[in-house]
């Protein structure tokens, strides 16, 4: 019998079967398979799985290539012939959101819905997101400044602090953020200090982290050579500025050298939360 080297790289099929757009699906599977490092996992999304005919492609393709299957199928037919399939095959699967629709379910003491993509209704929700998502645009990287009155959010940071993304991510959750950039040598926009109780973070990272994004950014734009903009003592300087200027204003600061966006986004999330009651929250209910 030949035993697998635990750190050899293994490679395997993981099938995403969804009626609506798989995106939750997605976010799971990256979530799950992120926590076996010597695993590397092959999608194969199967989103809009709405008749019989996109059900038989989808069983083909899951039979040409057996591995495991995670779904969210609301039409109870479709959802019992991919289980029996499956099982037949003794192809593993997982209905992701049973366990915690079961909970939902005995806690509120009604049945679910069997609206599909039920998540995505158009309703005032939905719209919050889209009004803060072109927020967003519109005020990023210290464009419209005097618009950053009405932010929930405004971030601050050097260059290469992850600004936009973030300012991006967290509109998909319906919170209206903006944000500065800092440049060396100019002072923040007079105007901040005119905003009434705003909730500002500063982003900060390592200098050798912020150089090395920036490096990747300049090979990018194909522009070669030294510069200012990766002189390490220059970014050590400007990171030692900022947080003494965050430090000085009171500003919240968030470390984001080891984070990624999701988990900066959901730190602010956090402090804004602790810092803004429910009644002063100007955006009403979050996503």
């Amino acid at each position: 019998m030949t035993t697998r080297n635990p750190n050899m790289a293994m490679y395997f099929h993981v099938h995403l079967v969804s009626d609506s757009t798989g995106e939750t699906l997605v976010a799971m599977m990256k979530a799950s398979t992120a926590q076996f490092r010597s695993a590397t996992a092959l999608e194969h999304l199967h989103a809009l799985v709405r008749s019989e005919d996109q059900m038989d492609q989808c069983l083909q393709t899951i039979e040409a290539k057996p591995g495991v299957v995670l779904y969210t199928l609301v039409n109870p037919e479709r959802r019992a012939r991919l289980e029996a399939f499956c099982r037949a095959r003794n192809i593993p699967t997982v209905s992701i959101l049973d366990p915690t629709l079961s909970v939902l379910g005995r806690y509120l003491g009604s049945a679910m819905t069997d609206e599909v993509g039920a998540q995505r209704t158009l309703d005032d929700a939905y719209y919050s997101r889209i009004d803060a998502l072109d927020y967003a645009m519109a005020h990023d990287d210290g464009q419209s400044v005097a618009g950053l009155a009405e932010a929930d959010i405004i971030l601050l940071g050097i260059s290469r602090t992850s600004k936009t993304p973030t300012c991006i991510y967290l509109a998909n959750r319906g919170y209206r953020a903006g944000n500065i950039p800092l440049v060396p040598g100019a002072p923040l926009p007079a105007i901040l200090d005119t905003f009434k109780d705003p909730f500002i973070v500063g982003l900060v990272a390592s200098p050798d982290r912020i150089v090395q994004i920036r490096e990747q950014r300049l090979m990018g734009l194909r522009q070669d050579g030294q510069t200012d903009y990766i002189d390490q003592d220059r970014v050590r300087d400007e990171v030692r500025d900022a947080k003494r200027m965050f430090v000085r204003k009171g500003y919240k600061v968030i470390d984001v050298t080891r984070r990624s966006i999701e988990e900066t986004a959901a730190q602010i999330i956090n402090l804004y939360n602790k810092a803004r009651p429910i009644e002063e929250r100007r955006r009403g209910t979050r996503l």
